[in-house]
């Protein structure tokens, strides 16, 4: 059940609203009173919230946004309202007023989730999968480069069907050892008929918090593989954090596990293994959002043996970039030598990438990502890389850039990819 948009957030929101109201009747206009001062003081505490979480400790790395502040704001001014129709009430009203703060806080969960747009069910907003698992194409594709383009040698079928299929894997860490949650998987319509054609491999990795999610780029492929013959890359979107709150840095550390190895060994051996893919690195694509972004430019810049094309949208400019002191200490021991040769900044300078497909977007009004990206996108360039950097039209750091990104990096990947003619 979608919890974005449709009857349950309408049905939540009708909810806190009756409840506003009737917290707000009250028969002397004292108590009406003293019970608007109490909402005052609720909106007072959210922006003392917002100034020391946003501006003082940064917890979230970012600017969540206007509407999230509104809906924390709004959060707060219902829950003092409740609060004041506590004293010298009757049992109802109290018991009405005690009910009203969870319908406020539920209110605002979703509220603010829909404002971001990445959770679209109540699963996914805890961290769990609603995909079932998926059944693979196969078996692996032997030899190597394809002798022609696969937008020249492909021929669809009568029975191609419309769109891909997505679902769940489980991925093995023989060597990392990292405990990750089930995989995204997307199977483009190509590789779900008869004698399927070996396809380009994604791997992408999504924010923090967040959930590998395979829907959105989904969309983004069904929509391009029905102007192109069902042609798509197979896609596995990895988990890179193991625990949604958690940021391994996409690194091997002491402190969260071998991540670094789980997403270059145990994921790519996986794929080889079970994936109709083509074996050809050039057709192999690193990708993520936000957490993620930094993820696929630093392992491009440090395995370019896996990795020919990187997808960078709204990425950090480095590991650790929304807590950089917590990051120094906890993980690298005070070692700054050891933190900055991890930035993907220093990962790329001294080093040649030449023509390597490198796509960095961000969303237009998300300032906080906007320098990092443009300073990387520089870097890239310098280092040899064929940039392509793009600004989402407001697309924020929310649902929007990471959809609009998506859009952007595969107009520019499909020649590249062979699945479709060269641009002109």
């Amino acid at each position: 059940m979608e919890i974005d948009r449709g009857p349950v957030i309408v049905i939540v929101d009708a909810l806190a609203v009756a409840a506003l109201v009737f917290l707000l009747v009250r028969r002397r206009a004292w108590r009406w009173a003293l019970a608007a001062a109490a909402a005052a003081v609720g909106v007072a505490v959210a922006v003392l919230i917002w100034f020391v979480s946003v501006r003082v400790s940064n917890v979230f790395g970012m600017s969540p946004g206007r509407v999230a502040y509104l809906w924390l704001a709004a959060v707060c001014a219902g829950i003092g309202l409740a609060g004041a129709n506590l004293w010298k009430a009757s049992a109802l009203r109290r018991s009405i007023a005690a009910a009203s703060v969870l319908v406020f806080l539920a209110a605002g969960v979703l509220g603010i989730n829909a404002s971001f747009g990445l959770n679209r069910t109540l699963g996914s907003l805890f961290g769990i999968s609603s995909l079932g698992p998926i059944a693979l194409a196969g078996p692996p594709a032997a030899g190597g480069r394809p002798a022609r383009p696969l937008w020249q040698s492909w021929a669809a079928p009568p029975d191609l069907p419309a769109t891909g299929k997505v679902g769940s894997q489980v991925l093995p860490s023989p060597l990392s050892g990292f405990s990750s949650r089930p995989a995204g998987i997307y199977l483009p319509p190509a590789a779900l008929v008869p004698n399927a054609p070996a396809l380009p491999l994604v791997i992408l990795l999504m924010g923090q918090p967040g959930n590998p999610d395979p829907e959105y780029i989904a969309a983004t492929l069904d929509r391009l593989a029905g102007q192109h013959g069902g042609l798509a890359p197979i896609v596995i979107v990895a988990d890179q954090l193991g625990t949604p709150n958690v940021d391994p840095l996409c690194l091997d550390t002491a402190r969260y596990g071998n991540v670094e190895t789980f997403l270059t060994r145990d994921v790519v051996n996986w794929a080889r293994t079970n994936l109709n893919i083509i074996p050809d690195h050039r057709y192999w694509t690193i990708a993520g959002f936000s957490n993620g972004g930094q993820c696929a430019i630093s392992l491009a810049a440090k395995h370019p043996d896996l990795w020919s094309n990187v997808v960078d949208i709204s990425g950090e400019e480095y590991p650790g970039a929304e807590n950089p002191a917590a990051t120094l200490k906890d993980v690298f021991g005070g070692d700054q030598a050891a933190y900055d040769a991890q930035k993907p900044v220093n990962l790329l300078a001294g080093h040649r990438f030449p023509g390597t497909p490198a796509v960095f977007t961000v969303g237009s009004n998300d300032p906080g990502y906007i320098p990092g990206q443009r300073l990387l996108a520089r870097a890239a360039q310098d280092a040899g890389m064929a940039v392509t950097y793009w600004e989402s039209p407001n697309g924020g750091h929310v649902l929007p850039a990471l959809t609009d990104g998506l859009d952007k990096a595969f107009e520019v990947l499909y020649p590249r990819l062979g699945l479709a003619p060269p641009a002109r």
